[in-house]
């Protein structure tokens, strides 16, 4: 063989990776950017699991989706086209766009989840010790917990008082508001802490929130500084000490996100993993009107944690929405078209991958790994100690969804959690195949994953959007 044709084969026989920069025009860049403002307001508006499902169901409702719950009231038929909503204790939602295809053939499905790490107030979390006031708290999820401290924090959650009535509360996003904060040790003092492991120089229970300093004024009080703040917090939302007991609070990395880099071609923000799945398969289905699969966007609670729980993937939430779905379209509950249907789907399970960090090499497996700004990432499997709890996609489906994105251009690649004995992880697909689904994690590299501040490139935001919305369209 010549040296020309060895060049002909070469474009051939190997994989040549893309930089989403460097093949794009000055027009789809301009799309690209314009996405991610986008991208940036969905952030700020979606902090906790709660206030993401809220603006889900808020653009659903705009792109014309109506509540299911209504229909079945009704009791009105589905037909092809039809776009309906599904709220889970308002933690979680499914989207649902009927197709022009019998649901028997199955559904495309994107499922992401819209919780993050960060620190939950426990029920009894307010007390004062020498002339300070704080809140205990209990981490929610796998965080680093030096990261934590020394960083503006702002609080956000849902009260619900004795009389029923539901108060939502939030502190330190704003300008004019303060900020809590938790603090660390003046390295001048520090001996013993830092002669400790990195895990262990800052403690779980040591997460305490700095809250407030000023006593009242009335001295015969006990912990005059904490009946200041609980003062305070009555005035502000009529809610007592007692009201905490019956209460979902947590605590995040006060602040808006905000462009990364002097190109500004990245984002910073918290709660990436997995509110950039979560938004980009959002947009992808809110952005197509009609479609020849049943198309679902499924946005879960409690990935972080296991996904239990009556909001979390293993609950029965997504199982009854489809068995509704069926009732109004076929009028009757199906079990073996309900087996059928959920037998014969395809799913992306749109979770957040391990972008290359070459400050931390070490860690990674440089062929298989995801990198910044190379596109929309294929994980075959996640898990740990030998692909342990994960899903391992097949291959036929891994080909299915290839397909899919070089037919319409998309720029992809693939990667897995870091080098195999390093460490591991999970997502929601391990609980979606049960049904026999064929089901492959497919996400955005992220850089500092499950930091407070979290980084994504802005090329691979897009990509994903442009792959989730291939995906929903394909037959």
């Amino acid at each position: 063989m010549t040296i020309k044709d060895e060049s002909k084969l070469k474009g051939k026989l190997l994989l040549e990776k893309k930089n989403v920069w460097e093949v794009i025009d000055e027009k789809e860049k301009q799309n690209l950017f314009n996405l991610n403002e986008d991208y940036k307001s969905f952030l700020d508006n979606a902090k906790t699991e709660r206030k993401a499902n809220s603006e889900i169901i808020k653009r659903a409702k705009e792109k014309g989706f109506v509540d299911l719950e209504d229909l079945l009231t009704k009791k009105e038929k589905l037909a092809p086209g039809s776009k309906v909503f599904v709220n889970n204790k308002d933690k979680g939602v499914a989207l649902f766009i009927i197709g022009r295809e019998d649901i028997s053939k199955g559904l495309h499905i994107i499922g992401s989840h819209i919780d993050s790490p960060r620190l939950d107030l426990k029920q009894l979390p307010l007390y004062e010790d020498t002339k300070m006031a704080y809140f205990k708290t209990h981490y929610y999820g796998g965080i680093k917990k030096y990261q934590w401290v020394s960083m503006p924090l702002a609080l956000h959650g849902v009260v619900f008082k004795d009389n029923g009535e539901k108060v939502e509360i939030e502190i330190g996003e704003n300008d004019d508001e303060p900020v809590l904060y938790i603090s660390d040790l003046l390295p001048h003092l520090a001996k013993d802490q830092m002669a400790k492991k990195l895990g262990e120089g800052i403690t779980g229970e040591g997460l305490n929130v700095i809250v407030g300093s000023i006593p009242c004024n009335d001295k015969d009080i006990n912990d005059r500084i904490k009946f200041n703040i609980l003062n305070i917090l009555y005035e502000k939302y009529n809610i007592t000490e007692e009201d905490f007991t019956s209460a979902e609070i947590e605590i995040v990395p006060a602040g808006k996100s905000r462009d990364l880099g002097i190109d500004r071609s990245m984002v910073m923000s918290y709660g990436h993993d997995d509110r950039v799945c979560a938004f980009t398969s959002l947009r992808a289905i809110l952005d197509i009107e009609e479609t020849e699969k049943t198309v679902a966007g499924l946005f879960v609670d409690k990935e972080e944690i296991g996904s239990v729980g009556n909001t979390g993937m293993t609950s029965a939430f997504f199982e009854n929405a489809v068995m509704d779905i069926i009732y109004l379209l076929k009028g009757e509950s199906n079990m073996n078209l309900f087996k059928k249907t959920l037998a014969n789907s395809k799913v992306l399970s749109a979770d957040v991958a391990a972008g290359f960090d070459p400050n931390y090499p070490e860690a990674y497996e440089k062929m298989n790994s995801a990198y910044m700004g190379e596109g929309i990432a294929i994980v075959k499997y996640t898990g740990s100690r030998g692909k342990g709890g994960c899903n391992d996609a097949n291959p036929e489906f891994i080909n299915y969804v290839r397909r899919i994105f070089n037919n319409n251009g998309i720029v992809w690649q693939t990667g897995e959690l870091g080098k195999v004995d390093q460490g591991g992880g999970g997502t929601i697909a391990y609980i979606l195949a049960r049904y026999g689904m064929e089901v492959l994690d497919c996400g955005v590299p992220v850089l500092s994953m499950h930091a407070p501040y979290e980084v994504v490139s802005k090329a691979d935001v897009y990509m994903t959007y442009r792959g989730y919305k291939a995906f929903y369209q394909a037959k």
